[in-house]
């Protein structure tokens, strides 16, 4: 799987979806009295990583590693605990993992990873075990954490960690977690903004990633019928 530049291999859907994503936050942050520069920066980043996870290029998910590390810092300083650990210490090594996992399974020696046609049952049952573990975990650590929002942020718990996971086996149902994922993303930041307006392009950045989201499953699921040929 070779490494060159991948946004010369943008559809001209993908180039105008990437580049619609990236206008919106830019104006969002713009039209935001203060200016939260740190949060501009990271839904740039991921904005950018949504569109080549969609196209299945490891690209997207080295991009994936750089936003999570950007995102928990900026859900510190909100005391959104939950998201911060989440991403810091699941999303991010997850999806470090997930680019050797790529790297690994390239279809046919191009740029684009080699769909999982179905999960093993063994994967399943691995999955159906550790999210409500994972999520009773967290719940108990974020309680004790004083953690803003909690219900919203176990809730943010549960559908990372089944979208990392189904992205890291390859999996096109990935992308329908990680929508789920936004749209709890999108209320939680709607929370924040009313208390910290310069918070809003965060909102907007969500709303983004779930309009990319929802494109990754519907190519992912083109990519898995083209490779069974």
């Amino acid at each position: 799987m070779k490494f060159k530049n991948p946004f010369k291999d943008l559809t001209k859907f993908e180039t105008g979806l990437w580049l619609c994503s990236l206008l919106l936050i830019t104006l969002s942050f713009l039209l935001t009295k203060e200016k939260d520069f740190l949060s501009l920066t990271a839904s740039l980043i991921g904005a950018t990583a949504l569109i080549f996870v969609a196209k299945g290029y490891v690209f997207g998910q080295v991009l994936t590693v750089i936003f999570a590390v950007f995102y928990a810092i900026i859900s510190y300083f909100f005391q959104y605990y939950g998201e911060m650990i989440t991403y810091m210490c699941m999303s991010a090594p997850i999806a470090a993992f997930s680019v050797i996992s790529w790297l690994r399974n390239p279809y046919k020696g191009t740029k684009e990873v080699e769909v999982c046609k179905q999960l093993s049952s063994k994967l399943k049952t691995i999955l159906w075990i550790t999210a409500p573990t994972v999520t009773a975990i967290f719940y108990f650590i974020l309680k004790a954490l004083g953690n803003a929002n909690l219900f919203f942020s176990t809730l943010s718990v549960t559908t990372s960690w089944t979208a990392s996971y189904l992205a890291l086996f390859r999996s096109p149902y990935y992308a329908i977690a990680y929508s789920l994922n936004d749209i709890v993303l999108i209320v939680l930041w709607i929370m924040a903004a009313i208390k910290e307006p310069y918070c809003a392009p965060m909102i907007l950045c969500f709303v983004t990633f779930l309009a990319n989201d929802l494109y990754g499953f519907y190519n992912w699921e083109r990519m898995k019928k083209r490779q069974r040929g």
